[in-house]
């Protein structure tokens, strides 16, 4: 059983924030393969369903970003999740934009939702990072993460969820190669 875990911040306000990339494409993955709706659980919205032959749980933590991690930990422990099998979507300003990476473990990076999950679960989780770009000089970085993508982002975005849904089966079967080789924007 995997866990997709996305990071984002809850409510209308944040929904097409560079910060809510994670949620964007948990509800692509959704979409795509037809799961059941998300109902509220564990603190945020779950769904489980399968992905070809994989059983799949996909998680929004409900609270804020910054306390994605206990959330998350309530999943893991309660379907007693490997680690090797939870991956955790969200953004990264250290990836050009539109660009996406896949990594094992490794540290948060100033990125306040992974500090919370790396202080209730550890770091040796998967992530699928997102690649939001550094802001412009003299832009705070708060300020940028929860800021909503630009009119000329919105059609790379709206290309790229579908192709991170259609190419999960790669990496539920440990391909992480053949996943980033398949996502056109990377």
């Amino acid at each position: 059983m995997f866990l997709l875990a996305g990071l984002g911040n809850p409510g209308a306000k944040y929904a097409l924030n560079r910060h809510n990339v994670g949620f964007m494409a948990v509800d692509a993955i959704a979409e795509k393969n037809k799961f059941p709706l998300f109902r509220q659980r564990f603190s945020g919205l779950i769904c489980r369903d399968k992905i070809e032959s994989e059983d799949v749980i996909l998680f929004k933590p409900s609270g804020y970003m910054n306390n994605s991690g206990q959330p998350l930990a309530a999943v893991v422990n309660f379907f007693k999740l490997s680690l090797s099998n939870v991956w955790v979507i969200h953004d990264d300003l250290d990836i050009e934009l539109g660009h996406v990476r896949v990594k094992t473990g490794g540290g948060a990076g100033g990125h306040n939702g992974l500090k919370s999950i790396d202080s209730h679960i550890g770091s040796d989780y998967s992530r699928l990072r997102i690649g939001i770009g550094r802001p412009p000089r003299d832009t705070d970085v708060s300020n940028y993460v929860l800021s909503d993508f630009k009119a000329n982002d919105l059609p790379w975005l709206e290309n790229l969820m579908p192709e991170i849904s259609g190419t999960m089966p790669y990496l539920l079967n440990g391909d992480s190669q053949a996943f980033c080789n398949n996502i056109v924007s990377s």
